[in-house]
């Protein structure tokens, strides 16, 4: 026999003898049978026991107890399990295991999240052990996949990682949104974003992306925001809006089919319809401007199915109208060329026309809302210095962001992904606090 295989590797050894380290997530059965749900973290499978085995391999009296011992081990007992793998047609996983041998490792007493239903807060206060159920499982599996796309997307496309500091000394978009911390008797921030250092990394090494935490000080009332969360930027130079827009298309495409490709079982768990992830791949996303979009908006707010308020043009959208556009083509769209009143300060003015600017948030269909926001970067020096000013922002903490424009300045632009709204939108999920391990584990410090 070999050392421990995965449960999701099962599949390659039909017809042998196997060990494999693992979990009880379940248990039933009754007589001389007993079925062990299994989990190792790869998957979940069943293992069953049959009495009459225990006792033809270790006797009667040891065989006898081996069998109590497996009757009475109770959810979440880590285990060594050996046993001979065979194809089930009756399983979605295909695989079950004859027992031929089971050594406890660790006893598990009173685990709190039975298979019955709990409440979402009572699970988010047990998250630390929540991940271990099937669903939660599949939801890391699919951010995983997402995860090894990007850096497999980036490094095909010329891209170097580039990370950017999570301790800021200036805002990247709203300063509301900041959290402040002292720094040795300063004020610092923690990032909302490493877009301003990634220009930096633009001007000196191409194209670059970086990935990691980033925070909003705006508490998480929906289930689209996070007040920590992990977002993807990427800059690029020498790149025009538009062709930026084809990258990101690229990009959330190649994201969906490495999830296809690397977390099938995970998308099955989660009963995803796989059939609309491969049309988001195989259809071009949609692009509308802002303008035509209000005048869609406001050509059906009338309609039966609507329940969005008016929107007027130079107002922002709310997600029900994010929802209701995205849904209308049935495909992710890209909604470009927004009002330069509610854009940040760094966004380059379209051509012959200054109130709106070169920008896009591609809108996730299904009611998942923006995924990406991204524009070209304004270039000149004196334009740049203007729009912080009139942003009610000090230069002198843009001294070096400014700088950028001074020396070699090219047109440039870039875009920052959120992990957990794509991953709850490949997952096909509700609520965007069950992609991220752990979203409020500072309720555990701090009540």
């Amino acid at each position: 026999m070999k050392d421990l295989i995965s449960i999701k590797n099962v599949g390659a050894h039909v017809g042998e003898t196997v060990k494999i380290g693992a979990w009880i997530a379940d248990k039933s059965g009754k007589g001389k049978l007993q079925f062990l749900q299994l989990r190792d973290g790869t998957a979940f499978f069943q293992a069953v026991v049959f009495k009459p085995n225990m006792i033809e391999k270790f006797g009667e009296e040891e065989g006898t107890a081996k069998f109590d011992e497996i009757k009475h081990l109770s959810q979440e007992t880590s285990v060594y399990v050996t046993g001979v793998v065979k194809e089930d047609s009756r399983s979605k996983f295909g695989y079950e295991l004859d027992v031929t041998d089971l050594e406890v490792i660790g006893h598990s007493h009173d685990y709190p999240i039975t298979p019955k239903e709990h409440g979402v807060e009572f699970l988010l206060d047990n998250r630390h052990l929540w991940l271990r159920s099937k669903r939660q499982m599949a939801m890391m599996q699919v951010r995983n996949a997402i995860i090894y796309a990007s850096y497999d997307f980036f490094a095909k496309n010329g891209f170097i990682k580039f990370d950017s500091p999570i301790l800021s000394g200036n805002a990247a978009e709203n300063t509301t949104e900041l959290f402040e911390t002292d720094y040795f008797g300063n004020s610092a921030f923690l990032s909302q974003s490493g877009q301003l250092y990634l220009e930096a990394g633009a001007m000196a090494l191409g194209r670059v992306f970086d990935f990691g935490p980033v925070f909003r000080a705006e508490k998480s009332k929906t289930r689209r925001h996070l007040t920590e969360f992990w977002m993807m930027d990427a800059e690029y130079p020498f790149v025009t809006h538009d062709e930026s827009l084809d990258i990101q298309e690229a990009y959330v495409k190649a994201m969906i089919q490495g999830v296809l490709d690397n977390a099938a079982y995970a998308l099955e768990t989660l009963e995803r319809d796989t059939s609309k992830l491969q049309k988001y791949i195989d259809t071009p996303f949609k692009r509308v401007s802002y303008d035509d979009a209000i005048d869609l908006l406001q050509a059906h707010e009338n309609d039966d199915d609507t329940d969005y308020e008016h929107v007027e043009h130079g107002d922002d959208f709310g997600s029900p109208h994010e929802t209701w556009i995205s849904n209308y083509y049935g495909l992710p769209t890209f909604i470009v060329n927004y009002p330069a009143s509610f854009k940040a300060f760094y966004m380059k003015p379209v051509p012959g026309n200054p109130e709106r600017v070169l920008c896009a948030d591609l809108l996730a269909p299904e009611g998942y809302g923006e995924i990406i926001g991204g524009s070209e970067r304004e270039t000149d020096y004196d334009l740049l210095l203007k729009k912080i000013a009139d942003f009610g922002l000090d230069p002198k903490d843009y001294d070096w962001y400014l700088e950028l424009r001074k020396f070699g300045s090219v047109p440039h632009a870039g875009f920052g992904l959120g992990l957990e709204r794509m991953v709850t939108f490949v997952a096909g999920t509700e609520h965007i606090r069950e992609a991220i391990p752990f979203p409020r584990m500072i309720n555990r410090i701090h009540p």
